[in-house]
């Protein structure tokens, strides 16, 4: 829509959200294509998603290491 020439009044009130809303989507994804957009957001899904298992082994790992010396 944007690229049509609609303003960011128009495109925010056609996808329901706010004018500053529209404003960071620009700022964050602009001049990317949809496609790129998309890998975008899965990668940074998946980098969250290996935190957690990075976080989670980090974990296991100190447990580990407690049960070894005997403090349990």
């Amino acid at each position: 829509m944007a690229g049509e020439g609609a303003s960011s009044a128009e495109v925010a009130k056609a996808l329901e959200v706010s004018e500053a809303t529209v404003g960071r989507w620009r700022s964050q994804y602009g001049g990317m294509w949809a496609n790129e957009a998309k890998e975008l957001r899965q990668l940074r899904d998946e980098n969250g998603r290996l935190k957690r298992m990075l976080a989670d082994l980090a974990l296991d790992n100190e447990m580990l290491k407690e049960v070894a010396r005997g403090k349990f």
